[in-house]
């Protein structure tokens, strides 16, 4: 059976789709069964991972009960994947009815013993798109950006997996919270990491060891629709993303 894991932050531009390409890439890697699901209309993951969104079926075909969840699954380059497009968009306004917060939490189920883990890109705005990515998933891992507004948003989201457990899906957990596009050797970034460990003691939220630094080769991988392992295995994204794996995998996943 899957472990699902859904990557969320109600704040855009954070590494959402970044992670769940280099962990889905990165667990593909190492032996493991591998899915990643696109529920963002922008539809980044599937370009990155060279997924067709555009005149393959998606998982809008597969929401609005046109099409079977394994008929919908690409072969694509660097794995398995569940495209999405623009259409998704549409989603918020043609699905009015009741449990339509379990939508993709059904269309996975009969896919589930297929593979060891699954992982949702979900858009930054809770709406129903992102609802139903967290009534879907095991885990929620939560990647930030290493700056004073990521602080903020922490209570929002402990606010909000809370609502989650009360509303959808009462055995979510969060795996932790990470921070992006960080920078080790300047006082502020250090200053926002001990802050955002302490904080995140006091919600109950794990804080994770590992953290991710800025690094060029990783979008310029993802452009060329290549795996970062490929294309530049010694970079630091390289090295942070495996490190945030093996942390990953130490804490249960």
């Amino acid at each position: 059976m899957a472990k699902t894991i859904v990557l969320s932050n109600q704040k855009g531009g954070v590494g959402k789709t970044t992670t769940a390409n280099a962990l889905a890439v990165g667990f593909k890697s190492r032996g493991f069964s591998v899915l990643a699901v696109d529920m963002d209309p922008q539809g980044n993951l599937s370009f990155s991972l060279g997924a067709d969104a555009e005149s393959s079926a998606t998982i809008y075909d597969v929401l609005k009960g046109e099409l079977k969840t394994r008929f919908a699954i690409q072969k694509a380059p660097l794995v398995d994947t569940i495209s999405s497009n623009i259409l998704l968009s549409s989603i918020e306004l043609e699905f009015t009815g009741v449990q339509r917060e379990f939508l993709l939490k059904n269309a996975l189920a009969p896919i589930q013993s297929s593979y060891d883990y699954i992982f949702i890109d979900s858009p930054p705005a809770l709406g129903i798109l992102t609802v139903n990515a967290f009534a879907a998933a095991d885990y929620v891992l939560v990647p930030m950006l290493s700056d004073i507004f990521s602080l903020q948003g922490i209570t929002q989201l402990a606010e909000t997996i809370e609502r989650v457990k009360n509303y959808c899906n009462p055995a979510i957990q969060v795996l932790g919270i990470f921070l992006t596009k960080h920078n080790p050797r300047t006082r502020f970034s250090k200053e926002v990491k001990g802050t955002v460990d302490m904080i995140a003691e006091d919600l109950h939220i794990p804080a994770l060891d590992t953290y991710i630094r800025e690094s060029v080769s990783l979008r310029e991988a993802q452009s060329l629709q290549q795996s970062i392992l490929e294309y530049a295995p010694k970079s630091n994204a390289v090295i942070d993303y495996e490190s945030l794996i093996d942390e990953l995998i130490r804490r249960g996943l």
